[in-house]
């Protein structure tokens, strides 16, 4: 597991609600809920965050 620095951390937000985001284990959860009512959550490969919904990854 990469841990982001939190340097980058506090550059990045969520593209879909705006807000920061914080490392849990090898994703990145929003820390205001998404249009769901839950936290948005997004995978980070190889130490790069995925800043995609999963079905945009898919396609």
């Amino acid at each position: 597991m990469a841990k982001l620095s939190d340097e980058l951390l506090g550059l990045l937000r969520c593209p879909v609600t705006g807000s920061t985001l914080v490392q849990e284990d090898n994703e990145l959860l929003t820390t205001v809920p998404g249009p769901a009512g839950v936290p948005l959550r997004y995978a980070i490969d190889e130490g790069i965050p995925l800043l995609l919904r999963p079905e945009q990854l898919a396609s």
